[in-house]
């Protein structure tokens, strides 16, 4: 079982290489001690992970993150889809902002799905959702929200009244935008989200005031007010 469970880093992340036939609990098992002789060496680092070799159901899942967690110190930021490109385009891009590590550092917990129509999912932590938030759909956060995907439907950050928050989204397109006290107003009428131009990360700020939706670039992010 020397070989049951692989851990190999990139950059803020590591993708944890998994034995397809070896009994899930006794996986875990395996897992428990990896983390373990490797806990000083980690420290208390923000990751996002990776899972291979294996298909694992959701639970499954957050069975691992907890063992990860109960054998080290790191904070696991959220969980990565193996062939999903843009996360991992997304997740580059993060790592090159100077606001990285605060996301990462006030990331409470982590949200793995599509947000459709009439769902509504609230936390009074940050949040990232690694999926799309539907036309229809409602994200509420009383800190900051990371939307790994589009956002179509409807994002309410700094619930607790503090405008000093933020959205960020691959694909930015809300229906409706809160930040604190202040909502998103635009003059163009909502196009479609079924065609859908070039990706480019975008962030929801408060400024002056108002909210404003900017592409993600260092000089943007070297003067936002936060």
């Amino acid at each position: 079982m020397k070989n049951a469970v692989i851990i190999k880093s990139f950059p803020n992340g590591l993708s944890i290489f998994l034995d397809s036939e070896l009994p899930f609990s006794q996986l875990l098992e395996e897992i428990a001690v990896k983390f373990s002789e490797s806990a000083n060496f980690f420290k208390d680092a923000s990751m996002v992970l990776s899972f291979e070799g294996r298909v694992l159901s959701d639970q499954e899942e957050r069975q691992i993150v907890d063992i990860i967690s109960a054998n080290s110190r790191l904070k696991i930021v959220c969980i990565m889809g193996k062939d999903e490109e843009t996360e991992r385009n997304f997740v580059k891009a993060l790592q090159q902002l100077s606001f990285h590590q605060e996301v990462m550092e006030n990331a409470g917990q982590f949200y793995k799905g599509t947000l459709k129509d009439g769902q509504i999912l609230e936390t009074e932590n940050s949040i990232i959702v690694l999926g799309d938030v539907y036309p229809g759909a409602c994200i509420i956060s009383s800190k900051d929200i990371v939307v790994l995907g589009g956002l179509y439907g409807q994002a309410y950050a700094g619930g607790n009244g503090e405008e000093g928050h933020f959205v960020v989204a691959l694909e930015m397109s809300p229906e409706k935008l809160k930040i604190g006290d202040f909502k998103y107003k635009t003059s163009e009428k909502q196009s479609k989200w079924s065609i859908k131009p070039k990706i480019q990360p975008k962030i929801a700020f408060v400024n002056d005031a108002r909210v404003k939706i900017e592409p993600i670039t260092k000089e943007l992010l070297n003067d936002l007010p936060f």
